[in-house]
C-alpha cells in the first residue's frame, strides 16, 4: 500500500528525471562543441597561443643563453686587448719623451729596451749598402724607402738607417732615383725601431738594390758588415731630398673598442629577440581562460 504523499512526488520525479538528464547531456555536448570551435579558430590564426615550455622552448633558451655568453665573452676579450694596447701606447709615448741615447748606449743596451727611444748618432754612411724598399707610400704616392747602413763612430759596427722616401720612375720601374749621400762624418737623429718596415711578400727574398723587404741578419752577411740587431728611423732635417713624414706610431686601441661594441650589441640583440618571441609574444597571444 503506497504512501498518499510520496506517491505523487515519486510519480512526478520519475516523469521529470529523463527530461533533466537529457538537458544536462545536451548542455555538456554544447559546451564541448563551443570549446572545440574556439580552439580550432585560435589554433589556426594564433599558432603561439599556448604558453607551453616544451623541448623547443628549452632548446631556443639554451641557444640564446649560449649566444649571449659567447658574444659577451668576446666583447670582454676585446676590452682586455684594448687595455693592453692602451698600456703599450702609454709606454711608447713615455719612451719618446725620454732623453735621446747616443751610440754608446745603443751598442750596449738590449734592443727591446730601446724601442721607440730617440737617438743621436755620429758616424759615416756606407753608400754601397743603399737599398730601395719597393711599394712604399707617403702622402698617398707610391715610391721607395731608402735604407743605408751607417758606420758608427769609434766602432767597427754599423746600423741600418731608414733615411726617407723618394718617388719612383713610372716610365722605367728599374731606374733608381738619385739620393744625396754626403761623405765623411755625419750626425743622424731618429728613433729606434726593430728593423726596416716590412710588407707581406709572396716571392722569396730578393737581391739587388730594389727589394721588397730587408732582413738585418741576412743583409749583414751579404755586405760583410756587423750590423746591430735594430734599425733607426731617421728624423733629421737634412737637405737630401728625402721625405720623412713618417706615420705616427699607433697601437689600434680604437679598433678593439669598436669590435667590443659590436659584440656587446650582438649580445643585446640576441637577448631582446629571445624575450620578445619566447615570452612577450606568447603572453600577448595566449587565449583567455574559458
Amino acid at each position: 500500500m503506497g504512501h498518499p504523499v510520496l506517491g505523487p512526488i515519486a510519480t512526478c520525479w520519475i516523469s521529470t528525471t529523463p527530461h533533466h538528464v537529457y538537458q544536462c547531456h545536451c548542455q555538456t555536448a554544447d559546451n564541448r562543441d563551443k570549446r572545440k570551435r574556439y580552439e580550432d579558430f585560435h589554433g589556426e590564426h594564433y599558432p603561439v597561443n599556448r604558453f607551453r615550455m616544451g623541448w623547443r622552448f628549452w632548446l631556443v633558451t639554451a641557444a640564446a643563453a649560449a649566444g649571449v655568453a659567447i658574444t659577451s665573452a668576446l666583447g670582454l676579450w676585446q676590452l682586455d686587448r684594448a687595455a693592453q694596447k692602451t698600456r703599450l701606447q702609454t709606454a711608447i709615448e713615455s719612451r719618446q719623451t725620454q732623453p735621446a741615447v747616443d751610440q754608446f748606449v745603443l751598442r750596449s743596451a738590449q734592443p727591446q729596451d730601446l724601442q721607440h727611444r730617440r737617438v743621436v748618432l755620429r758616424g759615416a754612411w756606407l753608400p754601397e749598402t743603399t737599398v730601395f724598399l719597393d711599394n712604399r707610400q707617403m702622402n698617398g704616392r707610391p715610391g721607395f724607402y731608402v735604407v743605408t747602413a751607417l758606420k758608427i763612430a769609434d766602432s767597427s759596427e754599423a746600423v741600418l738607417v731608414q733615411r726617407g722616401w723618394v718617388p719612383r720612375n713610372f716610365v722605367d720601374r728599374t731606374a733608381l732615383p738619385a739620393v744625396a749621400t754626403p761623405p765623411g762624418p755625419v750626425i743622424v737623429e731618429g728613433r729606434v725601431t726593430s728593423g726596416p718596415s716590412r710588407l707581406y711578400e709572396l716571392a722569396p727574398a730578393q737581391s739587388g738594390p730594389i727589394r721588397q723587404n730587408l732582413d738585418i741578419d741576412a743583409y749583414a752577411a751579404e755586405i760583410r758588415w756587423p750590423l746591430l740587431p735594430l734599425a733607426i728611423l731617421e728624423t733629421s732635417a737634412q737637405p737630401d731630398g728625402l721625405l720623412r713624414q713618417w706615420p705616427v706610431v699607433g697601437t689600434g686601441v680604437e679598433k678593439h673598442h669598436g669590435y667590443a661594441a659590436q659584440w656587446f650589441g650582438l649580445a643585446s640583440l640576441i637577448a631582446v629577440l629571445y624575450v620578445w618571441f619566447q615570452i612577450v609574444r606568447r603572453i600577448h597571444t595566449r587565449p583567455p581562460t574559458p
